[in-house]
């Protein structure tokens, strides 16, 4: 089974890797832990050309962080993990990569908010749950 852990750096994350590394057999997975770094734009001007964010360069470090912690929380349960980071928008980025990697199975947090805050920063898990191509799960922890 090929399983995409997308992550954040949030307690929300991290529950979806510990839940994830205790429901499944390592010896029938691959996990792949992905984490997007959005690019903070309100609109792109037309002479850039699409992913370049001079910003993102400074978020690498962080990113790389957050997915190597998840990484490790999977590898010493047993799993085989590989771990990315990309940039753009975290549902298109989440999904394309679940579809080129054909992954079984999107796993991710739920930061579980309502009203405005909701509306103003959307739903990363609703989005990938209603257009992913295969299997969602979206883990949520009381708040």
């Amino acid at each position: 089974m090929k399983i995409l852990l997308a992550v954040d750096d949030s307690k929300f994350s991290e529950a979806a890797a510990k839940i994830l590394a205790g429901q499944f057999r390592p010896q029938d997975t691959e996990i792949r832990v992905l984490h997007v770094v959005e690019p903070i734009t309100i609109s792109e001007p037309p002479q850039m050309s699409r992913g370049y964010y001079p910003e993102v360069e400074d978020q690498l470090p962080q990113a790389r962080e957050i997915v190597d912690r998840a990484g490790k929380t999977l590898s010493s349960a047993g799993f085989r993990v590989t771990t990315s980071v990309m940039a753009g928008d975290a549902r298109g980025v989440i999904l394309d990569d679940a579809a080129e990697w054909h992954a079984d199975l999107i796993v991710l947090g739920s930061h579980g908010r309502k009203g405005l805050g909701r509306f103003f920063l959307g739903s990363v898990s609703e989005a990938v749950a209603r257009h992913a191509n295969c299997s969602v799960q979206i883990v949520r922890i009381p708040l």
